[in-house]
């Protein structure tokens, strides 16, 4: 594995920009070492008629907060996993955490955080991006980004990068549009403990923290360890190896 510095908790839970770099052309905001893999990944796309952005990149513990308050509130859409609305005020603190989780991630437990993911569109397919929903739909091979979808299948692995959310199951729905760094992302994970989580939440003004509290082992085991795994050979990408794949 490349040698890479630790995040330190700050860092790891969205408290700290230290490890941080901004493409302002872009609007975009990732890791001071994915930047360059995410730049070479832009350039390939574009050779290839894709314009991929960042819909969203680093998000910190205080928007995951207003997004987790919001849901849980009502005052955020809140959808299962088909898409379809929920009424938040008939379902018990449990039943909204779970919805919730579903979409969005714990404040502190974001991958977002690390500035090693980011969700990705293509503005050529999409120029107007108020109109982008991140919906599966989109992706689909009858979606506006099914030529985004088919590129990335076939390249985004050689500029390090991998979706750790494919597969169905009990934790976070499948995100075609979320991207992550692997030499990055699986230390990071490695580090994110629930012990940490519950060491930040105790004192956060966070929407139904009780019960959250009392289900952190297995929050953390079904919605932030649960991913699909990068290749092996991902985590051993070396650092500063984008090159074009033809």
């Amino acid at each position: 594995m490349p040698s890479l510095s630790l995040l330190n908790e700050f860092e790891l839970t969205g408290r700290s920009r230290s490890h941080l770099v901004d493409a302002i052309e872009l609007r975009c905001t990732l890791h001071r070492k994915v930047m360059p893999a995410f730049a070479a990944l832009r350039a390939a796309a574009l050779a290839d008629g894709i314009d991929l952005r960042a819909a969203s990149s680093f998000r910190d513990f205080d928007r995951q907060l207003i997004i987790w308050n919001g849901k849980y509130r009502g005052e955020r859409a809140v959808v299962d996993r088909a898409g379809r609305a929920l009424d938040v005020a008939s379902l018990t603190a449990g039943e909204r955490i779970e919805a919730i989780l579903v979409w969005s991630a714990l404040p502190g437990a974001s991958r977002h955080h690390w500035g090693t993911d980011f969700d990705v569109y293509d503005a050529t397919a999409m120029p107007d991006a108020a109109a982008l929903q991140l919906v599966p739909q989109e992706y689909s091979p009858q979606g506006p980004f099914a030529k985004l979808t088919l590129w990335l299948d076939a390249h985004m692995h050689q500029f390090g990068f991998f979706r750790p959310y494919v597969m169905e199951g009990d934790g976070v729905s499948a995100e075609p549009w979320h991207l992550s760094f692997a030499p990055l992302a699986v230390r990071c994970l490695e580090q994110l403990s629930p012990q940490l989580l519950s060491k930040i939440l105790t004192t956060a003004p966070l929407e139904g923290r009780a019960a959250v509290l009392a289900r952190i082992e297995e929050i953390h085991r079904r919605f932030v360890a649960a991913v699909t795994p990068p290749a092996a050979n991902l985590v051993d990408f070396e650092l500063g190896d984008h090159r074009r794949v033809v």
